[in-house]
Parts: structure tokens; sequence; C-alpha cells
């Protein structure tokens, strides 16, 4: 059997690493453009819900919406109903940078799918949901202080 999960990895930080270089212009960095994308799309988002879309811990997601904060990209509001919770919101400058981020995501699957017809493409996309779906659940597991047994 082929390393599946080594392919997927290889693939993710040559993309990850180009999208690093590219923004780098914009003052994102480190996957910041991750996060903004997000935001942009889900308005209102929390940090915890943030956070488990991007499957990353919650100090992770904290310093890099400190840091798009900070560059003035998304701002925190306070929840009309629970003064503990912030809500996530992209700012004007995170606005008007997002279709970028949104243009090289659209260049990079049409580049990664080059040769690929319509019928594998989506075959490849409902694969990875999978592998994805399967995936989460040791995430989950893991992520609430569990062991698991190899």
């Amino acid at each position: 059997m082929k390393e599946i999960l080594r392919e997927i990895g290889m693939i993710a930080r040559a993309l990850d690493s180009i999208s690093n270089i590219e923004f780098k212009e914009y003052d994102l960095t480190k996957g910041q453009y991750l996060y903004l994308v997000r935001i942009y799309e889900n308005p209102g988002i929390i940090q915890e819900k943030l956070a488990e879309m991007i499957k990353v811990d919650r100090t992770t997601a904290a310093r890099a919406i400190k840091k798009l904060e900070l560059n003035g990209f998304i701002e925190k509001r306070d929840d009309s109903d629970n003064r503990k919770i912030k809500r996530l919101f992209a700012t004007a400058k995170g606005a008007q940078i997002y279709p970028i981020i949104k243009r090289e995501n659209d260049y990079s699957n049409s580049v990664a799918l080059t040769g690929f017809s319509a019928s594998e493409t989506k075959l490849i996309a409902e694969l990875l949901q999978r592998v994805r779906k399967n995936v989460e659940v040791d995430w989950e597991y893991v992520k609430k202080g569990h062991k698991r047994e190899y």
C-alpha cells in the first residue's frame, strides 16, 4: 500500500509554503491566511469553533488570531448575549485581501487537478472528505486527552 498520508502531507506542505511566500507581502505569515478566510466566510465565528474547523489547538489559534487582530485584518466583538464570548469578524482590510487569497486557492486547485476529468475530480474530493472524517474521530479523541492504541 502506498503511503497516502505522506503524499497528502507533501501536497499540504508545498501549498502552504507557496501561500506563505506569496502572502508575505500582505503581512500574512505562517498560515494566517487560513484563519482570515474562515473568519471572512463565517462572520461572527468564535475562536474555539475556528480552531476546530482548521484542526489546531486553541493556543495556536489564539496566537494567529492575535496577530491578525494586531495587523488589522480581523476584529473581536462582544457577543450580544454573553460578554465572555468574543466573536470574530474580518475588517475592511481583511475583506480586501480575501479575494486575493481566494484567487490563489482557486489557482492552486486548478494546478493540482490538471489532467483530471470532472468525474475524477469529484471522486478525489469525495474520497478525501471520507479520509478527513476518519481522521477527525481520532483528532477529537486525542484532543480530549486520550491516547490511541496502535
